[in-house]
């Protein structure tokens, strides 16, 4: 059986999970509800959930043969910028976590990879890397403030919005201006 470097959990560490009063029966339930601070660096380049910002856990313990599965939601607000206009992004998230954590010498050491499966170590979970996959991958590589934001001018860099309907940096070369008059008396 292969050997898990031991990561000494902190039972008081608001993502670590006790099991202690979960029987280890296949069927035994446990429901966890509070809320815990975000841990630093949740999220993406242009939006994240702030650290410290408050994570709704609504979580359930169910003891299986193997281990313990955690299922539920989380759910906590996000910043950011838009990635066409870089405006100030806030939104709320809700995303699922299901994760199996395996009980120590179980079978899954012998059936699965070492970073397969979460393992128990002994009787706290690290809830923390199974949150962090989970809304990292429902966040949008590329926040829009809205579906149709038009973005930044290439030219002068303000936004779309702001400028006027005929905003243009058109240069014509002066070699060809007496051309460009001819076409604004046929408009």
């Amino acid at each position: 059986m292969p050997k898990h470097s031991p990561i000494h959990l902190d039972p008081r560490s608001p993502l670590v999970l006790d099991t202690r009063e979960l029987p280890r029966r296949p069927g035994a339930l446990r429901t966890v509800k509070r809320v815990v601070p975000a841990p630093a660096d949740l999220g993406l380049e242009l939006i994240g959930v702030p650290e410290g910002a408050d994570l709704d856990l609504d979580l359930r313990l169910e003891s299986v043969s193997e281990g313990v599965l955690v299922s539920g939601t989380v759910s906590g607000s996000v910043q950011g910028e838009c990635g066409r206009c870089l405006r100030a992004i806030g939104d709320s998230l809700t995303v699922t976590v299901q994760e199996l954590y395996a009980y120590e010498n179980s079978t899954t050491d012998e059936t699965t990879d070492e970073d397969e499966v979460g393992r128990l170590q002994g009787d706290l979970i690290d809830l923390e890397p199974a949150l962090r996959d989970a809304v990292v991958l429902a966040l949008p590589t590329n926040p829009l403030c809205r579906d149709d934001c038009p973005g930044l001018c290439p030219e002068c860099g303000v936004q779309w919005d702001e400028l006027p309907a005929d905003h243009s940096h058109q240069q014509i070369d002066p070699r060809w201006a007496s051309l460009s008059q001819l076409t604004r008396k046929e408009e």
